[in-house]
């Protein structure tokens, strides 16, 4: 897979829950903080966004917001009923979803496991404002329309239409942020060709037998200068960044298969299941089997002081 595709599958959990509502007159509903992310697109009529970190935000129809980091925060039909908030919930139960408003919403939440967060994931800033604007961010405007359509009116199939298509919206939610930013360490280092082959290569074949040699060959430099572009964008050197990329990986396969930990090692790269045992307890603090415990009884591991260090 591909950096982006490893970013979101590695901390993805179940599908999507997504509410369609329509609000008139005076309204103003706060969504608490959540383990996931947000998201709200306006189908209809414009509203007034604020976290609870105070970055404000009007949206207008066809607008995008992403709050990847599950910030807590409040939406309202105009700045002024920010302050007179009560709960989603309360607002949902009194918005009648199926009934047309002046402003119709379709507000939903990811959950995402934040014990492994890829570093491009963590570096998503509080709110990602994707306004409708002609000709931009083309692939994103599809899926909304796709979206609205399969809202509008039931039709087969639309049980699995619906939750694919709000995971693409995540992807391109993302895919829109980095090209829109020029000042993020990721859209970067994926969009120097010498690191992106370097990360193309280890995230396709994560368990390939790589070196520092065989990378260079692959981005077509020489050994100084993939160590030094790739360490200079990503963060850290390219061997430190693949056996990081191979635990979280061995992660995944712990939570979503019931493989043995000597197949994990072997899948990730790992002579023995002892040798990923060694580097999966520094990263996560713990054992893959109390890890794969954890997971499996639905709670989420706090992440480590190891794993929030990426960029130390």
């Amino acid at each position: 897979m591909d950096v982006v595709s490893d970013a979101i599958s590695a901390v993805h959990l179940g599908h999507p829950r997504f509410d369609r509502v329509a609000m008139d007159g005076s309204w103003s509903a706060r969504l608490d903080p959540y383990d996931g992310a947000g998201f709200h697109i306006v189908l209809k009529g414009s509203c007034w966004l604020r976290t609870d970190g105070g970055t404000a935000v009007c949206l207008n129809v066809g607008d995008a917001v992403l709050l990847p980091h599950g910030t807590g925060h409040v939406i309202a039909d105009s700045p002024g009923d920010l302050e007179k908030a009560v709960s989603f919930e309360r607002c949902l139960a009194a918005a009648e979803p199926r009934r047309h408003g002046a402003t119709e919403l379709l507000c939903g939440k990811y959950r995402l496991d934040c014990s492994r967060m890829h570093p491009l994931m963590t570096e998503l800033p509080e709110v990602v404002h994707l306004p409708s604007r002609v000709g931009t961010h083309l692939e994103l405007r599809a899926a909304i329309d796709l979206l609205a359509g399969e809202l509008d009116e039931v039709r087969p199939g639309s049980h699995i239409a619906l939750p694919n298509l709000l995971d693409l919206l995540l992807v391109y939610m993302i895919r829109a942020w980095m090209a829109q930013t020029t000042s993020g360490v990721w859209p970067s280092a994926l969009g120097d060709p010498v690191t992106a082959a370097a990360l193309r290569a280890m995230h396709s074949q994560p368990a390939a037998p790589w070196t520092i040699d065989r990378l260079a060959a692959e981005a077509g430099v020489s050994r100084p200068t993939l160590a030094r572009r790739f360490t200079a964008l990503v963060g850290r050197p390219p061997m430190a960044y693949l056996t990081w990329w191979r635990v979280i990986r061995a992660a995944s396969l712990l939570r979503d298969t019931k493989d043995t930990l000597a197949a994990i090692a072997e899948r990730v790269g790992y002579s023995s299941p002892y040798a990923l045992s060694h580097a999966f307890e520094r990263e996560f603090g713990t054992t893959p089997g109390r890890y794969r415990e954890i997971v499996r009884s639905g709670a989420s591991p706090a992440p480590t002081a190891a794993s929030g260090r990426f960029f130390g």
